[in-house]
C-alpha cells in the first residue's frame, strides 16, 4: 500500500460564499436563466403542478414540450440524452477540475431485455471512464439489474423459487460483469444506495463484489444512507469485516433520498420507522460517519455526497487534522450537476477532489426521476432558496464591476 498523502504547508482556506468561483463557468445568460428556474423552484405548490403537468404534457406529446423541458429543467439538471451529449458538460467541468459521474438514470421495465440493456449502459460509461481523465466513477442501482421482488424476498427470508434463483443469478452475473469491467480499468464504481426493505441484500451483493475486486484498492463502493438510524453501525460492521478480509472498503455518505416513502412504508407494514426523528440527527450521524471514515482512512475510502455546506466544512477540517492533502485520492467531495456549484467549484479550487452526479437519458424517461425527486426530497425543494440567493448574489456582483 501507498504511504498516505500529508502536506506540509496549509490547505487553502474553503469560502462557499465566493460566488465568483462558483459562477465562473456560467455566463451572464446562464445565470438568468437558471435565476428564473430557481425562482420558480421555491414555490412548492409551483413544483407540484409543474411536475404534473410536464409529465402530461410529455405523454400527450404535445408540441414544443421536449424543447421547453430540454432547455429549461433538463438543461439545469441533465447532462444530455446520450454519452455522446455529455461530453461538453464533462469538458467543462474538467476544465475547473471537476470530476463527472455519469449517472443512467433511466428506470427499465424489469425484464432481462431491460437489465441487459442497463448494464451494457453501465459498462459504456465504464469504457469512457478509461478512456477520459474527467470520469472518476461510474454508478448504478441494482435494481436496473435484476428484479427489485427478488431483492425483497431474499432480505426477507423467503425461500426462492427454481426460476426466480436462476433469475437473481443472472442479475448477480451482471453486477459482476460490472464490477470486473471496473476492477480491469482501475475504474470506481458506485453502488447506489435503495429502499430499506431491499437496502440489506444490496449491502451483502456489494461487499461479496469488494472482496472480490477491492483487495488492492477501493474500486466498488457502497451507498450508506444517514437519514437511517442503523447505518453508522452498518458502516462500523462492514470496516470490521474488510478488515477481517484483508480488502479495502469504499463508502460513499448521503443523507438519502427516499425520506416519505420510507416513513409511508413502515406506517403501511406495521414496522417502526427505519428514519431518524429529526433532521439535527441525521446531521449529526452524518458527520460522525465522516469521523469514523476519515480515523480509518487506511482501509477505507470515502465520497461525502451532500450538498450541506457544515459537513462539506467539516471534513476539509478532518482531512487537514489527520494530515491528509485536499488531493489524497481515497477522500471525494460529490453533490449534483447543477445544484451547488458554491460547493463544487469552491473546494475544486481549493484542490480537493470534487465530481459532479451528472444524470443522462432520454427526456420522456430522465424527466419522471428528476422530478419525483423534486416532489419527494424536501432537501432538494430547499435548497432551491439556497440557489436562488447565491445566483442573486452574483448576478449583482457583475453589475457592480
Amino acid at each position: 500500500m501507498a504511504p498516505p498523502t500529508t502536506t506540509t504547508a496549509p490547505p487553502a482556506p474553503i469560502y462557499f460564499e465566493d460566488t465568483r468561483i462558483a459562477f465562473e463557468a456560467k455566463s451572464d445568460a446562464d445565470l438568468r436563466r437558471m435565476y428564473a428556474l430557481f425562482a420558480s423552484m421555491n414555490s412548492g405548490g409551483l413544483v407540484k403542478t409543474g411536475s404534473g403537468l410536464m409529465q402530461s404534457a410529455l405523454r400527450w406529446g404535445l408540441p414544443g414540450t421536449k424543447f421547453l423541458i430540454k432547455h429549461s429543467i433538463f438543461k439545469q439538471f441533465c447532462g444530455g440524452e446520450t454519452v455522446q451529449e455529455c461530453r461538453p458538460v464533462i469538458a467543462e467541468l474538467g476544465r475547473y477540475g471537476i470530476g463527472t459521474i455519469l449517472d443512467y438514470s433511466v428506470e427499465g421495465a424489469g425484464d432481462d431485455r431491460s437489465f441487459d440493456r442497463t448494464r451494457d449502459e453501465i459498462l459504456a460509461t465504464i469504457e469512457l471512464a478509461a478512456t477520459t481523465p474527467h470520469i472518476p466513477f461510474s454508478v448504478f442501482k441494482v435494481t436496473g439489474l435484476l428484479p427489485t421482488a427478488l431483492l425483497e424476498k431474499t432480505q426477507a427470508g423467503q425461500p426462492l423459487s427454481a426460476a426466480e434463483e436462476a433469475a437473481f443469478e443472472r442479475g448477480r452475473q451482471r453486477l459482476d460483469a460490472l464490477c470486473a469491467r471496473a476492477h480491469q480499468h482501475g475504474i470506481r464504481l458506485f453502488v447506489d444506495a435503495e429502499e430499506s426493505w431491499f437496502q440489506a441484500t444490496i449491502d451483502e451483493l456489494a461487499e461479496t463484489m469488494m472482496r472480490r475486486y477491492n483487495q488492492e484498492k477501493a474500486i466498488v463502493w457502497n451507498t450508506y444512507q444517514l437519514y437511517r438510524h442503523d447505518r453508522l453501525e452498518a458502516l462500523q460492521a462492514a470496516h470490521e469485516r474488510a478488515a477481517a478480509g484483508s480488502y479495502h472498503l469504499g463508502v460513499k455518505l448521503v443523507r438519502g433520498a427516499y425520506l416519505e416513502k420510507e416513513a409511508r412504508v413502515a406506517r403501511e407494514r406495521g414496522l417502526p420507522n427505519p428514519i431518524n426523528p429529526t433532521k439535527q440527527a441525521t446531521d449529526a450521524l452524518y458527520d460522525e460517519s465522516l469521523r469514523y471514515c476519515v480515523q480509518h482512512v487506511e482501509r477505507v475510502s470515502l465520497c461525502a455526497g451532500t450538498h450541506n455546506e457544515a459537513s462539506s466544512l467539516l471534513l476539509t477540517e478532518l482531512m487537514r487534522e489527520a494530515g491528509l492533502a485536499p488531493g489524497d485520492e481515497r477522500v471525494w467531495f460529490a453533490q449534483l450537476y447543477g445544484m451547488s456549484d458554491n460547493l463544487s467549484y469552491n473546494l475544486a479550487h481549493a484542490g480537493y477532489h470534487t465530481a459532479k452526479y451528472v444524470p443522462y437519458g432520454p427526456i420522456e424517461a430522465v424527466m419522471p426521476y428528476l422530478l419525483r425527486r423534486a416532489n419527494e426530497n424536501t432537501a432538494i425543494a430547499g435548497q432551491s432558496s439556497r440557489e436562488f440567493l447565491l445566483i442573486q448574489r452574483e448576478l449583482r456582483r457583475r453589475q457592480g464591476r
